[in-house]
């Protein structure tokens, strides 16, 4: 057994028989002449008593000691010592949002069977929808993304010393052959092009990095933003001293969650170093002071920074919430396999709260109005390699409206796959002082839902499934007030 998971289970059993005798950690100071702080450290299971003082707990509280020290819990325990030897805690990054185990502890400790209730159950509801370890690191992840605004000073700060270090020039594109110099000669990289591709259960994959010999495999089909990318990854995980890392790119599993954060950490590096925060402030003066939407500008943007429409995308929501005050926005990202009705959302990230636009893990299909699918329906049509929309989506049930921006590539390393990203901007009092051409009539407004099976238009010629959940409801309700009418009726 783990000497902490001991210390923790005597501490438990202590403070339940302490509150028993209706003791308070002051009383059984005096009753014992142990410290009242060496007993509160005892009882979060900071601290394990010697023989002598066990023996002088268990007697002033008339249990054995045999008793004390045994790792056997009650009925009311119990629950706690399931919960502490699956080590559920500690896959959860408490540190992250400034929460003590011990703490959580106390919580658990003082209503043990209630809150292992609420812990079982929200295991099942997990379990339900197929929601992994991996699944979990990244909803913990986006919480903390979404808790910071998604914006982080320090990393910012670290791509703008990286650059005088390394005398980089963030006022122009960074390319990946100045980036692979520095892997190489500062970092001891040897960069192989040639080996990922011949394996081709792998061709999903753009790079894996070798530890041992320093080597990084980078599949020779990637473009040179991907390669920038990588590279600008690369170097974060390095200049950062991040060692506790991922191997692959993608990734292929999370063994803990410090993999998840300290990933997130390099490709935000990445990201600043490739979309500098000054040069995009420039360019979106004068895009968001145009009075009529300019649809050439994010692709314009994608080349001027050597970066993917997804690096952009993401790189806005870092941006625009810290500078521009636009903190309701969401960031979607979709993949659809071609000839197929299926559109899966594959990353998402929420400011300020939950917008409309939504995943749904209950393979509800998603309103065909959305500019995110819009884009890959488009894109498949018409056999582009990027295609851009510009909308305004208005969610008639809510009285919300967003500005929502969406493009949609082919994607590289699967064939007959497609993926969108798209943000959405809630269009309020302060988007309206900030954005010029919202009120741009070339920009079209659609009526939508998020699923088709909650959505109540009549008249969308879109519509993929009718609308049972809105049905269902709409019943119930019509059952509770017959029941209602009824109960008044007979109690006269």
């Amino acid at each position: 057994m783990e000497e902490e998971y001991i210390k923790l289970i005597f501490g438990l059993k202590l403070k339940q028989i302490r509150s028993k005798r209706n003791l308070s950690l002051f009383g059984l100071s005096k009753l014992t002449g142990l410290s009242k702080s060496y007993l509160n450290e005892i009882e979060k299971g900071k601290k394990y008593p010697k023989t002598d003082k066990i023996a002088l707990l268990a007697d002033k509280l008339n249990v054995s000691y045999d008793s004390m020290v045994s790792l056997k819990l009650d009925r009311n325990l119990a629950p706690v010592g399931e919960l502490l030897q699956s080590k559920v805690l500690k896959e959860l990054p408490l540190e992250l949002f400034g929460i003590k185990e011990s703490d959580l502890i106390d919580i658990v400790a003082n209503a043990p069977t209630k809150v292992n209730a609420f812990i079982s159950t929200i295991i099942e509801i997990a379990k339900h929808y197929d929601f992994g370890k991996e699944s979990f690191y990244l909803a913990a992840l986006r919480s903390y993304q979404e808790a910071n605004q998604n914006f982080f000073p320090e990393l910012e700060k670290a791509v703008l010393t990286f650059a005088e270090q390394y005398q980089i020039n963030l006022d122009s594109s960074v390319s990946s052959a100045e980036l692979e110099e520095i892997l190489v000669e500062e970092y001891g990289y040897t960069i192989n092009n040639e080996d990922l591709v011949m394996h081709s259960e792998l061709d999903n994959l753009r790079s894996i990095f070798v530890p041992k010999t320093k080597t990084l495999l980078v599949a020779n089909h990637v473009d040179e933003a991907q390669r920038t990318f990588i590279y600008a990854k690369e170097i974060g995980y390095n200049y950062l001293k991040i060692e506790e890392r991922l191997y692959t790119f993608t990734w292929i599993k999370f063994e803990n969650f410090d993999q998840v954060f300290n990933n997130f950490c390099a490709s935000y590096f990445a990201g600043a170093l490739i979309i500098p925060r000054e040069m995009v402030q420039n360019h979106l003066e004068t895009f968001l002071a145009k009075s009529h939407f300019d649809k050439s500008f994010l692709a314009k943007m994608t080349k001027r920074f050597n970066s993917s429409p997804e690096s952009l995308y993401q790189r806005l929501t870092n941006l625009l919430p810290s500078d521009y005050q636009l903190e309701n926005l969401f960031f979607l990202r979709f993949s659809h396999k071609k000839d197929s009705q299926r559109f899966d959302i594959t990353k998402e990230l929420h400011l300020t709260h939950q917008h409309s636009p939504h995943g749904n893990e209950t393979n509800e299909k998603y309103c065909r109005r959305w500019a995110s699918i819009r884009v890959l329906q488009e894109i498949e049509t018409r056999g582009e390699e990027h295609h851009m929309e510009v909308q305004i989506s208005h969610y008639p049930n809510e009285d919300l409206s967003y500005l929502i921006f969406a493009s949609a590539t082919k994607d590289p390393f699967r064939q007959d796959l497609y993926r969108s990203v798209g943000s959405g901007l809630l269009i309020n009092d302060t988007l309206r002082k900030k954005v010029n051409f919202l009120n741009d009539s070339a920009i079209p407004t659609y009526q939508v839902g998020v699923t088709c099976e909650r959505c109540p238009q009549e008249d969308c010629k879109e519509r993929m499934a009718p609308p049972t959940i809105l049905q269902e409801t709409e019943k119930y309700q019509k059952t509770e007030a017959v029941v209602a009418n009824l109960q008044e009726k007979f109690s006269t």
